[in-house]
């Protein structure tokens, strides 16, 4: 993990780490034969666990300093100099007594330096935060991790929350991994019955929190998956659940912004005889008529729709989905849209040439017709050498 977090930050990506010391506290709770306090999900700090949590702070510090000090041949920090910056950037406030319960040294984040992490951030430094916030009367307090990294994140007007959680990955109530979710959604998880892994449940309630306030996304990542930091923010579908208020993916009429993905797309299908051959000029010509899939900047998927208006018929042409997209449903969710579209334009039927895929289509409510059916306009233009099937 910190080799990957040297990779970004070599990279220029500004990164800011907070280090949670659950495990750590606890450990050291047994040392001295305590027991660990919660109530509501939150740490009672009394004296004993605060001197715990203070230990435990700092010998993660300077375990993680010593890491990032790493330089030796042959590895993967090799020449690397990775400058760590840490201080009292947190300000905190005690939680106080609710419903009758004292926590103690629990603390709740009041405020973050943001001024003085950007100053390190403009040096070249990684900062790192622990779970220790202090007070304007020089105390220490205990402050929940995930907590202490929405606020820096919310502060620091950050573009990323990413949090390493612990256990399975997120999924729905038929077992599939969700890979996208929107604030409200995350908050529902947080809030249900659900088995939840190891602290996940905060991490999500963090996420959304900063994302609400203005951080475009948030990851929840499983922290002992290999190189999943990096395949999380550098893979269009990444490998954990992304958090954000943002359409990461949609459906939409295409705009002439589009021409160079779309042609992009269906060049591929253009070579192996798939499709007939547009240029960059025609597809220029008749982006109105085209809807595409974006998916994060990306067009996974595109269909054009021509109108014939005096036989209420429309032409169904240039489908295409990316090869890493089939079989996942973006071919149907464009087929549903385009003939949504048509129904709206007043069309009662719509028509399809293909040589490859007539199959896809009869699969979908399309049946057989002859060239006989199709608008004498189209029959005018239909190259009989590609053979096509309607």
């Amino acid at each position: 993990f910190i080799h990957d977090v040297a990779l970004l930050q070599s990279l220029g990506i500004r990164v800011v780490l907070v280090a949670g010391a659950r495990p750590q506290i606890d450990a050291a709770l047994a040392r001295r034969g305590a027991e660990p306090r919660y109530v509501a999900g939150m740490r009672v700090t009394d004296d004993v666990a605060l001197a715990c949590v203070k230990e435990a702070a700092g010998t993660i510090d300077v375990e993680m300093e010593a890491l990032f000090s790493t330089s030796l041949p042959n590895s993967p920090m090799a020449g690397a100099r990775v400058r760590v910056a840490s201080g009292n950037f947190v300000t905190a406030r005690p939680v106080g007594v609710i419903d009758g319960v004292d926590y103690e040294h629990s603390g709740l984040v009041r405020k973050i330096d943001a001024e003085a992490i950007g100053q390190r951030l403009d040096d070249g430094a990684v900062v790192l935060l622990s779970s220790i916030g202090y007070s304007l009367t020089g105390a220490a307090f205990n402050v929940s991790t995930p907590d202490v990294a929405s606020a820096a994140a919310v502060a620091l007007r950050a573009d990323k929350i990413i949090c390493l959680t612990e256990g399975k990955p997120l999924t729905d109530g038929r077992g599939h991994a969700l890979g996208e979710i929107s604030p409200a959604e995350a908050e529902a998880i947080a809030k249900s019955g659900r088995r939840l892994g190891r602290d996940v449940r905060r991490h999500l309630e963090a996420a959304a929190t900063a994302v609400r306030r203005g951080v475009r996304r948030g990851h929840l990542i499983e922290r002992t998956s290999n190189g999943a930091l990096l395949r999380e923010l550098f893979t269009r579908d990444g490998v954990g659940t992304l958090v954000t208020s943002e359409t990461f993916e949609d459906v939409r009429l295409a705009r002439r912004a589009d021409v160079g993905g779309i042609h992009a797309l269906i060049e591929p299908l253009e070579e192996r005889g798939v499709l007939v051959r547009r240029s960059r000029e025609m597809l220029e010509d008749d982006i109105n008529h085209f809807t595409v899939i974006e998916r994060d900047g990306m067009i996974v998927a595109c269909a054009a729709l021509y109108p014939y208006a005096e036989k209420k018929m429309a032409e169904l042409a240039c489908v295409a989905v990316h090869d890493e997209y089939r079989h996942t449903g973006r071919g149907e969710e464009l087929l549903a849209f385009v003939e949504k579209r048509c129904r709206d334009l007043g069309m009662s039927r719509v028509f399809v040439l293909t040589t490859q895929t007539a199959h896809w289509f009869l699969e979908r409510g399309f049946v057989p017709a002859r060239k006989s059916d199709l608008p004498a306009l189209k029959q005018a233009k239909v190259d009989p050498g590609r053979g096509s099937k309607v």
